[in-house]
């Protein structure tokens, strides 16, 4: 699987593709091997850090359970700037809210999938990266949706 180390305003990210797809992003270095895919990947990454109104176009493939993948797909379809509570999610796939949460801490694409605009209805939730919330808070302001953080 080829794995490539892009910087970034939050530390060095790596990428992964397998078979034509990003199946991961990761905070730390561990990958040389740059694709097309990949330098797609650091483009468009590098894009969203410019201007947090951009919206990642990338062959995505989230792996777990059929669950995990409709989460991964609703927390994609959340526009940049905008957020969305974990119990919104969990009330549109009929499950409950602490599942969705669990499954947003799975998420193996964070930031092109955006975990970080999901939040609980009473707190911020948690962040599965590095850096945890303090991360979250970061990317959230970025995307000028820091007015609910004050």
């Amino acid at each position: 699987m080829p794995r490539w180390t892009l910087p970034s305003p939050l530390g060095p990210l790596t990428a992964t593709e397998t078979e034509g797809a990003v199946t991961s992003l990761e905070w730390g270095s561990g990958g040389t091997d740059e694709t097309p895919l990949l330098r797609a990947a650091a483009r468009q990454l590098a894009d969203y850090f410019d201007d947090p109104q951009t919206r990642f176009d990338l062959p995505l493939h989230a792996s777990g359970s059929e669950f995990q993948r409709a989460v991964c797909a609703a927390i994609a379809a959340i526009p940049p700037g905008e957020t969305r509570t974990y119990g919104d999610i969990a009330k549109d796939l009929g499950a409950p809210a602490q599942a969705v949460g669990q499954a947003c801490g799975g998420n193996p694409i964070p930031i092109i999938i955006p975990c970080h605009r999901v939040l609980g209805a009473t707190s911020l939730g948690g962040f599965s990266g590095v850096g945890g919330v303090e991360t979250k808070v970061w990317l959230l302001r970025h995307e000028n949706a820091a007015g609910l953080l004050i």
